[in-house]
């Protein structure tokens, strides 16, 4: 007996948070929000992918962190989509997201206020897993973002404090 195997189009996505802890949410065509990302090209690993696209859709430069969940599922009938999620930091936090053509609204959300946004259940449990695993991150002026031991560059002129992304409190500094 011969099956026919499933076509699947890869798509990467990514969890932003902005300074204040606000996810990053993207209401697509069939009014649902998503987190932003799109599918892989041949040639790109899934952490420049989510890099990129995120980029593309919302102005944000980040970088890609850990791999958060992978699932597949049925966005439209008879279109099957495995979905792979990062935790991303924001290299550029005091700057706007900025709406791209590609979407109909873009939204920030409290981790409190999610539980009203429609969304995919992945995409709910994504954003759940970053907040708990999520590092602590120090910005500090032209000098960048401090991360697990590193410091990363940031755009000039970034401003901000300690700040303990699985938790709205700020951490020692020093």
């Amino acid at each position: 007996m011969t099956h026919a195997r499933p076509a699947y189009s890869v798509y990467v996505r990514g969890v932003t948070l902005s300074l204040d802890l606000r996810v990053l949410l993207l209401l697509n065509e069939r009014n649902e929000w998503e987190l932003p990302g799109g599918r892989l090209e041949r040639g790109e690993t899934p952490e420049q992918c989510v890099v990129r696209e995120i980029a593309e859709e919302s102005g944000w430069q980040t970088m890609a962190g850990p791999l958060l969940d992978v699932w597949s599922h049925e966005p439209e009938p008879g279109r099957s989509v495995l979905t792979v999620t990062y935790g991303c930091l924001v290299l550029t936090p005091d700057a706007a997201p900025v709406l791209s053509d590609e979407h109909r609204q873009l939204g920030l959300f409290s981790p409190n206020e999610l539980h009203r946004v429609r969304m995919h259940e992945g995409y709910r449990a994504s954003v759940t897993a970053w907040l708990k695993a999520a590092p602590t991150v120090r910005v500090r002026g032209d000098q960048g973002m401090f991360l697990d031991g590193r410091w990363y560059p940031t755009a000039a002129g970034t401003t901000g404090a300690c700040r303990r992304l699985a938790h709205a409190t700020c951490c020692p500094c020093e």
